[in-house]
């Protein structure tokens, strides 16, 4: 855990995408693999979403991935937000989501969505900090939003 830190945008493979979606399985409430198949869920976000990861040594340690391809309603919807346990508490989560959200206002989207289990403090805590608020709730989930600066 020596290794720096950098950022790129979309070069993790579906592999080493899911690869991370297992390493954090546990720490997604409720676990990720009970909502999802995470094979076809890399697959997904591989072949449709951008993807701001953070690699060290190599690997993958975090990763944000996006949907920011609701042109009409200009709209942005991040589906994963993961960083390898061992890394986090240094800050690669809030600057994952920074890159997704200054993306997501360069794109002219006007909204950035994303859901998250409300008992999930720290990835509350998370969101507010990136300026997320809460919206509605169907649980197990709560609907938190980001109304992007639009340069209308």
């Amino acid at each position: 855990m020596n290794a720096s830190v950098e950022f790129g945008l979309n070069r993790a493979s579906e592999r080493e995408i899911a690869d991370l979606l297992r390493i954090c399985d546990a720490d997604f409430i409720p676990p990720l693999s009970q909502r999802v198949q995470i094979d076809h869920y890399a697959r997904k976000i591989a072949g449709q979403a951008v993807r701001f990861e953070a690699w060290a040594g190599g690997e993958l340690v975090g990763l944000v991935a996006a949907y920011c391809n609701d042109r009409e309603k200009r709209l942005d919807y991040i589906t994963s937000v993961s960083v390898r346990r061992e890394w986090t508490g240094k800050g690669i989560a809030g600057q994952l989501m920074t890159r997704c959200i200054e993306h997501a206002q360069a794109a002219g989207m006007r909204q950035v969505s994303l859901e998250v289990a409300p008992g999930n403090a720290s990835a509350v805590r998370l969101y507010e900090r990136c300026g997320f608020v809460t919206g509605r709730a169907q649980a197990p989930f709560v609907t938190m939003n980001l109304h992007c600066k639009t340069r209308e």
